[in-house]
Formats: C-alpha cells, sequence, structure tokens
C-alpha cells in the first residue's frame, strides 16, 4: 500500500502554543495533505510530552499534579492545532498508556540486547532543567543557558548509560549515504562532523524523579525525558504498520536527538531508523529572539484573530525558505497576505465570480488538474515558499490574461461564458496546488465554481 507518515515533534507541555510550535505542524500538515492529494495513505502525528523535573516543579508552582497539570496545558496544544485544521491521525500524549507499555518493552529489547550498560554509574554535571538536558561549559555564556539565562544545576546521581558509542560507524555510513536522509544539506554536513569528532555513551536514567516512566528493568529509575519522547514515533508508528517513519520534522535544536540518538536506539532494537529527518531554520520577530522574558511571542491566535485560519497557514509558509533561519514581522505578514491573498487570489475568484453570475454560467465539468513538475518537486524537497511561488505564477497568469481579453466588454452571451468557463478551469487547476495550504478557502473555491456561479464575501479582506 502506498503511505506517508510524516512525525512533528511532540511539544513540550510546560509551553503554550506559539508561531515556532505552528510553523513546524503547519508545515508538516501541508505535506500530508498533499500526499493525500496524490493518493497515498498520509498520516502525520503530534503531541505533547509530558514528563520530566521541568513539568513536576511547574506543577508544583501552581498546586496541581504534574499529570493534572500536563492534562490542562495538553488540552491548549489540541485545541490550537485543531482550529488551524491541522489534519493529525492522533494526537499523542507521553502519559498515554500505551505510550508507557511500548516506552518499557523498547527499553528492555536495548537492555537485552546490551546496548544499555548493565548497572548504573555515577554521573557529574551540569543540568539545564528548562532544557532538561545537559551542558557542557562550552555551551554556556557566562555560567549561564544562553536561551534561559539561567544557571545549571550542578548534578550527580548514578544513571543507566546508552552505548551510543557502538553505532558511530553506522550512523556515520547511514548518513552519508542518505539512507537516513538528513536535510538541509548543510545540516547534513553539521549532523557528520560532529559524528566523527566521536561519539560518548548518554544517561537515559533519573534515579531521584518520580515524574517519569520506571525503567522496566530497574524501577528505582526513571526513563529520561527525552528517550520517553523520542519513543513515541514508535509507540504510533509500529502499531499501526507504519514504521519506519518517512519524515521526521523538527526545529534544528533538536536535530541531533533525532538524526543520531534516535536511530541509534532503533539500530539497538533491530528496527530500521526513520526515512528522512528535516530541521527547519528559526526565526527573530523584528530582529529579535522570541522570548517570554523580551514580551515578543506570538501566539496563533492573535495570527488567526487578524489573518484567518488560512492565511495565517499560508503567511507562515510563505515568509521565508523552510530550513533557513527569517526574520519575522508583522509588516512582513500583512504584506503577504495583502498582495497574495487579498489582491491576489481573492481578488480574482471575485472578479470572475461576478461576471460569471452577471452572465447566467453555469459550470457542470471536471476542470482537471496543471502537470506541474516545478510545484512537485518544491513541496517534495519542502521547499514550501518556492511552492507557492509557482502556484502564485499560475494566478498572474490568469490575471493578466483578463487584463488583455477585457470579458466585461464581450456582448456575445456564447463567446463571455467560454471565456469565463476557460479563467475558471484555470483557477480551478490552480486551485487544487493551494489545497494543502488553504483547505478551507479551496474547498469553498471549488464549491464556489461548480453548478451556478454566484458571487460571495471576500475570501480574505485586506488588513
Amino acid at each position: 500500500m502506498n503511505k506517508f507518515f510524516a512525525t512533528t515533534p511532540i511539544y513540550y507541555v510546560n509551553d503554550v502554543p506559539h508561531i515556532g510550535h505552528t510553523y513546524t505542524t503547519i508545515a508538516a500538515d501541508v505535506l500530508t495533505r498533499y500526499h493525500h492529494q496524490k493518493g497515498k495513505e498520509a498520516q502525520l502525528l503530534t503531541g505533547t510530552d509530558e514528563h520530566g523535573a521541568k513539568i513536576a516543579e511547574a506543577a508544583k508552582k501552581h498546586g496541581e499534579k504534574p499529570k493534572e497539570y500536563a492534562d490542562k496545558i495538553s488540552q491548549e496544544f489540541k485545541k490550537t492545532w485543531d482550529k488551524l485544521n491541522i489534519n493529525y491521525v492522533r494526537f499523542i500524549r507521553t502519559t498515554d498508556e500505551d505510550h508507557i507499555k511500548i516506552v518499557q518493552e523498547f527499553l528492555l529489547k536495548m537492555y537485552k540486547n546490551g546496548a544499555v550498560e548493565e548497572k548504573p554509574r555515577l554521573y557529574k554535571g551540569l543540568y539545564c532543567v528548562p532544557h532538561e538536558k545537559f551542558m557542557s561549559k562550552d555551551e554556556l555564556v557566562n555560567g549561564l543557558c544562553p536561551d534561559h539565562k539561567t544557571a545549571p544545576i550542578d548534578y550527580a546521581e548514578e544513571n543507566y548509560y546508552f552505548r551510543l558509542s557502538d553505532y558511530q560507524q553506522k550512523l556515520e555510513q547511514l548518513i552519508s549515504e542518505d539512507k537516513i536522509k538528513v536535510r538541509p544539506l548543510t545540516r547534513k554536513n553539521e549532523v557528520l562532523g560532529k559524528i566523527r569528532q566521536g561519539l560518548e555513551d548518554i544517561s537515559i536514567s533519573r534515579a531521584n524523579l518520580e515524574w517519569g516512566i520506571p525503567l522496566p528493568f530497574d524501577t528505582s529509575h526513571t526513563t529520561y525525558v527525552w528517550i520517553d519522547a523520542l519513543i513515541n514515533y514508535y509507540t504510533y508508528g509500529s502499531a499501526n504498520d507504519l514504521w519506519p517513519a518517512d519524515l521526521h520534522l523538527v526545529g534544528k535544536d533538536i536535530l541531533w536527538f533525532h538524526s543520531v540518538i534516535w536511530p541509534a536506539m532503533l539500530l539497538s532494537i533491530g528496527e530500521e531508523p526513520p526515512k528522512e529527518v528535516f530541521a527547519h531554520g528559526f526565526f527573530t520577530i523584528n530582529g529579535e529572539k522570541m522570548s517570554k522574558t523580551i514580551g515578543n511571542v506570538i501566539k496563533p491566535e492573535e495570527l488567526i484573530n487578524k489573518y484567518g485560519v488560512d492565511g495565517t497557514r499560508y503567511v507562515l509558509l510563505a515568509a521565508f525558505p523552510f530550513g533557513e533561519d527569517g526574520n519575522f514581522s508583522w509588516e512582513l505578514f500583512d504584506r503577504l497576505y495583502n498582495a497574495d491573498l487579498a489582491n491576489g487570489l481573492g481578488n480574482l475568484v471575485a472578479r470572475v465570480a461576478r461576471l460569471s453570475e452577471k452572465s447566467g454560467l453555469s459550470i457542470n465539468q471536471d476542470m482537471g488538474e496543471h502537470e506541474t513538475k516545478d510545484f512537485e518537486e518544491k513541496i517534495e524537497s519542502l521547499d514550501f515558499s518556492g511552492a507557492l511561488v509557482v502556484a502564485n505564477h499560475y494566478l498572474k497568469n490568469i490575471d493578466e490574461k483578463i487584463s488583455q481579453e477585457k470579458p466585461w466588454e464581450i456582448k456575445d452571451k456564447d463567446k463571455l461564458q467560454k471565456l469565463l468557463t476557460s479563467y475558471i478551469s484555470e483557477i480551478v487547476k490552480t486551485v487544487k496546488l493551494f489545497q494543502p495550504f488553504l483547505p478551507q478557502t479551496a474547498e469553498n473555491i471549488l464549491s464556489q465554481f461548480s453548478g451556478s456561479i454566484k458571487s460571495a464575501p471576500p475570501l480574505f479582506p485586506r488588513v
């Protein structure tokens, strides 16, 4: 069967949904919808990561139990994705019973296969609680985590270790040969460069943290939150005959976990690694890093309130090339929205619909589809902004044709309706390209240009 299985990271429940999360999730949804159009059984997995010290600490501050706190925040993510028309097949939570069971089965296989050291050993180091990860002194700036501006804690306890170093040669080979396709190419080269410097074994457990999944071979330890979280893809994929995943879509800050640690874990139990890991870039807001402290975090609701759901989906992916860093601003969003949607697609549909209604035109035929290799190549390589440029080019061609042929001046009804039918045919074909990006708008346009043509309120009112 022709299948496609894509994942986003499962988002940490100590956050609130913001445009960074939204950016990744919309991109994954667009790609999944595109594969649906191509007749594939395409499935998208997303969800929330709910264990670890950070969650236990936050829940305590709110006077709640960790699960209660996680329930509340997880629901916020789910509501946001539903509002944005994200067509996920499952919203997975790391507190789900089936996930807990799979994590323990997975770790037991690792242990029995000798991939985990038999006994815990002492670890001493610096641990950033907000990051839920260990940091070297080289990663700190003036002794502080550069992202959170907080000093990591001195950490010392006995942990179980995964023998990651055993997989160095195999991982280098798989990534070099694109058996694990790491993209963009700059990220592939970064990962390979770091692998070649040597892999160190990593801690996979905590001895003094209750809020986590107990290790199956030593229940006095709980699973390190990142190890638990990575297995979520396999929890769903293995149960639904979808493994290996076709694509993990992640931010560049978590590429190492997904392209090195996770594939090594899978190899240790005899499973195939994911086929591709794509790391998108980060963005600044008006030239500054997005930060709760600065107060420049943009929530998806703010975008939806201004641009609508489809407008939000559009401006986020049209703003700059996927995979690169970029700078978002409200001015940029306004310009893209007005130029491409209000004055572009929306205005074109309104003009043709008005003329068609006036002429009494009725459409009762399949308009077909564009054959556009360029569009397919761009979207399949995750060049979403490039794909939108191609689709917009078709719209501009239709606009130019209408300006040249001046249908409003044609008095012969048959000639006018024939001309309008040709415009509608081109619009419908082009709208099918936009459909993964603008699902509700596309559905409205396809419905409007079927049967008796009627005018409708503006699809995208100017902002």
